[in-house]
């Protein structure tokens, strides 16, 4: 089945930059209607602009909140339903990096992360599932990563994060079917994407690496990150349209996820020795 997402009303969390500002732009060229979140204001009214500029006809509504506070997302969730007249799909996009052994690793970051990344997730989905099932179709978008495939050194916190949303959706996935409900799910897996997540985020002490941040950040952005976030958002668009419960971004996601099903266990070996 493939969603007509023409005059749609969409949602997504983290729209100030990355995935979310190219998923923003993506649907408002397509005719669709938004309520978009950030925690930065800047940010977010400049996408809001953009968007605005690129279809005159679209309705934006743009919020300021900060995902890891549950009654910001929920009161954000009802200025949509007040807002528009129904809304189709949620997209909880909104994430950052953490980059640090487990004993460097203060628990006010760790915490800082899982509810940022998972628990963000948790109550955009909550929120605005009610939503989703009263409008005539609905669909949820939860952003996981390549880290919610596999393990990596020095991502304890993001690997939690990421492996908890892929448990979540997957989990939520099974019970939309056996329910047959009008809503349906995507879990997302990207790789390395052209963002400033790691720009953005906290380093500290790392086992078996001693770069330096600087180092760390430019190997990202010139060896790691080969998706852009346009052709992300693409893919994700695509997948809504098709009903696809898991997508798998960018060919390093996709070989990955090829040696974590060949090597469940042994890929851990090929993960040391790739290790800077």
């Amino acid at each position: 089945m493939r969603q007509n997402l023409n005059q749609a009303v969409v949602a997504i969390t983290g729209a100030g930059s990355g995935i979310g500002e190219a998923l923003a732009l993506a649907l408002a060229k397509q005719g669709c209607h938004l309520s978009l979140s950030d925690r930065d204001a800047d940010r977010l009214l400049s996408v809001e602009r953009a968007c605005q500029a690129c279809n005159p006809k679209v309705r934006v509504l743009a919020t300021t909140v900060d995902v890891s506070d549950n009654n910001a997302v929920a009161a954000w969730a009802d200025a949509t339903a007040a807002y528009f007249p129904e809304v189709n799909v949620v997209i909880n996009n909104a994430g950052v990096s953490l980059s640090a052994s487990v004993e460097s690793m203060a628990q006010a970051d760790f915490e800082w992360l899982m509810n940022i990344n998972f628990w963000g997730v948790v109550y955009g989905t909550t929120a605005f599932l009610p939503l989703l099932k009263r409008a005539k179709w609905g669909h949820i978008v939860n952003v996981s990563s390549l880290f919610g495939l596999i393990s990596m050194p020095n991502q304890s916190a993001y690997n939690a994060a990421k492996f908890a949303v892929r448990g979540f959706s997957e989990s939520l996935a099974l019970e939309l079917k056996s329910s047959q409900s009008s809503v349906s799910l995507t879990c997302v897996h990207p790789g390395g994407v052209k963002t400033n997540i790691v720009n953005d985020g906290r380093f500290f002490d790392q086992v078996g690496n001693d770069d330096s941040v600087d180092v760390q950040k430019q190997r990202f952005n010139s060896e790691l990150a080969k998706t852009t976030a346009e052709d992300a958002a693409k893919e994700i668009i695509r997948a809504i349209r098709r009903n696809q419960s898991r997508l798998l971004v960018g060919r390093d996601a996709k070989i990955i996820d090829v040696i974590q099903r060949l090597l469940p266990s042994g890929y851990k070996h090929l993960v040391l020795k790739l290790m800077p």
